[in-house]
Parts: C-alpha cells; sequence; structure tokens
C-alpha cells in the first residue's frame, strides 16, 4: 500500500470510529489529516485533501482548537492561516480526557448534586430516588476522580496502574 493510500485510509477510518465516541466524523478526520501530516496545512489544502466545504473546514478547526488539539501555525511569507496537531500522542490523549471531562462528567454532577439535594419530600419514593442519585454521583465522582488522575500523569504511570487493574 502507498503511503498517501495508508494516510487517506487512516483518515476515513479515524472519522467513522470517532462517531462511536460521540464526535462528529469530519472533525475526527480534519483531525487525523493534520495528525499524520508532516507540515501545517491551509484550509484550502484540508478542502482538497477531504472533499469539504471552506465552511466545513473552518467550522471544525474552531472545534479543534477550542480542544485544544490544533493549533495555528505562521508560514512566513504566507497570508493564509495554516493549522497544525501536535504529534504527542500521550499529549492529546490527556487533552481530550481533560476536555471531555469538563464537557461531560463535571455537567453530570452537578445535575446529580442538584437532584439528590433539591428533593424535599421525604416519602418512601423520594428517599430511593435521592440514594439512586447519591450511588450514580458517587460512581461518576470516582470515574472523575480517575480521569484526573490521568490528565495529570505520565504515560508509564497510567499504564502500570492500569495493567494492575487488569489482572485483579
Amino acid at each position: 500500500m502507498k503511503l498517501e493510500d495508508a494516510k487517506l485510509k487512516y483518515i476515513h477510518t479515524w472519522g467513522s470510529l470517532a462517531t462511536n465516541w460521540g464526535i462528529n466524523k469530519t472533525m475526527a478526520q480534519v483531525h487525523a489529516l493534520l495528525l499524520v501530516s508532516t507540515k501545517p496545512l491551509s484550509a484550502d489544502e484540508i478542502m482538497d485533501t477531504l472533499k469539504i466545504s471552506r465552511g466545513n473546514v473552518n467550522m471544525n478547526v474552531r472545534a479543534l482548537i477550542d480542544w485544544g488539539i490544533v493549533s495555528k501555525e505562521l508560514v512566513v511569507g504566507e497570508r493564509k492561516e495554516f493549522f497544525i496537531a501536535g504529534k504527542d500522542i500521550w499529549e492529546l490523549f490527556k487533552q481530550v480526557t481533560k476536555e471531555r471531562k469538563k464537557r461531560e462528567i463535571e455537567p453530570v454532577l452537578k445535575v446529580l448534586d442538584d437532584l439528590k439535594n433539591g428533593v424535599e419530600e421525604n416519602s418512601e419514593d423520594a428517599e430511593e430516588f435521592k440514594k439512586l442519585m447519591n450511588d450514580l454521583s458517587s460512581v461518576t465522582t470516582t470515574v472523575n476522580g480517575i480521569l484526573d488522575k490521568a490528565i495529570k500523569a505520565d504515560e508509564h504511570w497510567l499504564l502500570s496502574n492500569f495493567t494492575k487493574m487488569i489482572k485483579k
């Protein structure tokens, strides 16, 4: 397989897999393209490679910048904007984990806290509801703590602890 064919296969596969994780397919493909590129790419180059519109490129590149996994890069002598993805996969994992935690886990914790403390009734059903919210909050808080440790950890620490958890 030629390198360009392998890159395109990776880009399209990564986009398809991303939808299983609730991530926009095109956003994942733009990120994958920037990840495998050896030089910063302009919006035009991204459009041409992925066969998508300028608006789609701009919207997804801005989202990737907001996630902290793509940045603008100055190319001397060019007026266009160029974009690049960080190549450190461990840092990418930590940044995505940090963003997903902020966007998904923390809002759930707030809602669960509001729900378990907001019910004023003292009926049997209300107590059962509060217990369920407390249990969900407990599990979600544990997951949040694990994610905090993953974000702060280095690669070897996380892998060694993950291996220990699997062996038990």
